[in-house]
């Protein structure tokens, strides 16, 4: 049985409109008409501006900074398509934000990704769609479908042009422990040897590198993380494939530009040549480097989008 609606009509709000337009254009329809603003107290006002009566709704939204209010905006949203008749609403959320409260870290903690997602399901999503998950049992806290892209194939396909046929003069470095998993399927990907930075953090948001696990001497390094937030894990990393292994140049890769804080100094300073990014997250102007390479993930959620309208699988093609 099909649960979708007649048609597909595609929606934004605020944060991300450039990769909503995209993905419209991509699947030749017009974005849906809508408009989102703030009365003078600050209170969030959304609009629906045409019909949304027994269609297959898909809101896009990056919940990125400033994240509380792009969260509350994607709610009002599938309110309103809710008491609209919509058909099935379907929230698109390239960057999913409060992923990394995902356990209880120490005492008393709460566990703030599970509590975003039943917000987002008891405002009436049908589903959700979003790529990169910073922990993937992320989609367990869900009571409706989660659809996982990943965008490590975009990243693989770019390093593979650049990279040629001499896999062997490069390999992929994972910056933590935890990124190990992600780093040895992009390695597979580009048939280039793996290595791995054991570092410990003393606080939040701070790091210290420790040893390097694997050789990169005279090699070139590619930095695999799912985000970059601080970029002090990134740096460091950095700095010390360069300094302590030997690296003759360092990449760095990876699916959400966070860029908080001081990132954009770090990044200035630091010895990687190239930052290869999705646009999950906009970039704003006044963060942009020259040594910012941005990919486009419009096409894959495009696809992803019509393959969930027409109830097929899509895990062979974007996992």
């Amino acid at each position: 049985m099909n649960f979708h609606g007649k048609d597909i009509k595609i929606f934004s709000c605020s944060s991300n409109m450039a990769v909503a337009q995209s993905m419209a254009d991509y699947l030749a329809i017009p974005l849906g008409k809508s408009d989102c603003s703030l009365f003078s107290d600050g209170e969030i006002s959304v609009s629906l501006k045409e019909s949304v009566r027994g269609s297959d709704c898909f809101i896009v939204q990056s919940t990125c900074d400033p994240v509380n209010t792009n969260i509350m905006e994607m709610l009002i949203m599938i309110d309103a398509m809710k008491r609209a008749s919509a058909a099935r609403i379907t929230a698109v959320m390239p960057y999913f934000g409060y992923a990394r409260q995902d356990r209880k870290a120490k005492a008393r903690d709460p566990i703030s990704a599970k509590l975003v997602a039943d917000i987002i399901t008891t405002a009436g999503a049908d589903r959700l769609l979003t790529m990169d998950l910073h922990a993937l049992q992320i989609q367990g806290f869900f009571n409706i479908p989660v659809d996982h892209l990943v965008g490590s194939p975009l990243l693989a396909n770019f390093m593979k042009e650049k990279i040629g046929d001499k896999p062997d003069d490069y390999v992929v470095v994972s910056p933590d422990l935890g990124s190990v998993t992600r780093a040895r399927n992009f390695a597979a990907k580009l048939g280039c040897p793996i290595a791995i930075i054991d570092k410990r953090r003393p606080k939040a948001n701070q790091c210290e590198v420790m040893n390097i696990i694997g050789d990169v001497k005279d090699k070139k390094v590619i930095l695999l993380d799912d985000m970059i937030d601080t970029a002090g894990t990134l740096c460091n990393a950095a700095v010390a494939t360069v300094e302590k292994g030997g690296a003759t140049e360092v990449y760095a890769c990876a699916t959400h530009a966070v860029l908080s804080g001081p990132a954009i100094d770090r990044l200035k300073a630091s010895p990687i040549k190239e930052v290869i990014l999705l646009d999950t997250i906009p970039v704003p102007p006044q963060k942009m480097l020259d040594k910012f390479t941005i990919l486009h993930v419009a096409p894959i959620f495009a696809e992803a989008i019509i393959r969930i309208y027409e109830d097929k699988p899509f895990t062979p093609k974007f996992g």
